[in-house]
């Protein structure tokens, strides 16, 4: 492999405040190394809100061109990870308000519906086949994930599936600590009686980012940006 490719750079040790500079720079490289370290986590945050895997790449784009453009205003307050996060739950809720053509908007910092309640899934029945029983629990969790009511689901999936902390969490979506707790903890009660003990086997699978989509959405940002391509080996 190539000394100079994104897989390369992206294992430096290079700290927020650094790369910042870089992408307002423009700099090819440091731009791939910004995707190429947060995809994975843009995608499932706008994934999480609109429930459409084509959505939620269009939002990471259009999420990544507004922060390349806004780089100048990072100030390393909070961690580039956070602002980024803001930044892209922020388009994915404007998609999902245009989407909705006027109904009511998902707020989150609004109330929460009351009476939601899901529906046991759960089979007690082992299964002999270990990767397809874990194949199924993955999909069942990522459909019922879909169904949370937005505002857990969306709390759910930066703390559960990025593993973001309670502060972190409350940073990105601009919500009280406490907020987040309380949707966080009435989403896994949720989920535990929608696939009981298969929450804990493939949570950490659920939406996972493969290659070809990271690739897509960093060549398609770079496009868009008229950057060079790097060069082959």
């Amino acid at each position: 492999m190539n000394a100079n490719s994104p897989a390369t750079l992206a294992g430096r040790d290079i700290d927020d405040a650094e790369l910042a500079k870089r992408v307002g720079r423009r700099e090819d490289d440091a731009i791939r190394l910004l995707m190429r370290r947060h995809n994975q986590r843009l995608y499932r945050t706008a994934r999480g809100i609109l429930r459409d895997d084509a959505e939620a790449e269009d939002a990471v784009q259009e999420a990544y061109l507004k922060a390349i453009a806004a780089i100048g205003t990072f100030r390393g307050e909070a961690r580039l990870s956070t602002w980024l996060v803001r930044i892209v739950a922020n388009e994915a809720l404007a998609r999902l308000r245009r989407a909705r053509r006027g109904a009511e908007v998902i707020r989150l910092d609004g109330d929460l519906p009351k009476g939601e309640s899901a529906h046991a899934q759960a089979d007690s029945a082992p299964n002999p086949e270990a990767h397809a029983m874990q194949s199924e629990t993955r999909r069942i969790i990522e459909s019922k994930i879909d169904e949370l009511p937005d505002a857990f689901r969306t709390v759910f999936i930066l703390r559960a599936v990025e593993e973001l902390s309670v502060e972190e969490t409350a940073a990105a979506l601009e919500i009280p600590e406490a907020t987040v707790r309380s949707r966080f903890f009435r989403a896994r009660g949720l989920l535990r009686e929608s696939v009981a003990r298969s929450v804990d086997v493939a949570l950490g699978e659920a939406f996972a980012f493969d290659g070809a989509r990271c690739d897509r959405i960093v060549e398609n940002v770079i496009t868009r940006l008229k950057l060079p391509r790097p060069a082959g080996p």
